[in-house]
């Protein structure tokens, strides 16, 4: 089953920065790419501030924003 996910509320009582901010947009856009190739079956927010989830080989995966980045970008390779 191929979905994006729906991101959900924030819950984290930690206040977001700019650089945060723009690392998610920038970690959503990758994500959508690697979402339309099919090599992930899902994404979004995590429910905490500084973290994305991203399905990968049926899998939810938890990590950081520079985790995701990072991960996305060398699957995108």
């Amino acid at each position: 089953m191929n979905k994006t996910f729906m991101n959900p509320p924030v819950k984290n009582d930690q206040p977001t920065n700019q650089t945060d901010d723009r690392l998610r947009i920038e970690v959503h856009a990758l994500a959508e790419d690697a979402f339309h190739r099919h090599l992930i079956s899902g994404h979004g927010d995590s429910e905490y501030a500084n973290e994305y989830q991203i399905v990968y080989q049926g899998k939810p995966n938890h990590l950081s924003l520079s985790g995701a980045h990072a991960f996305l970008t060398q699957l995108l390779q």
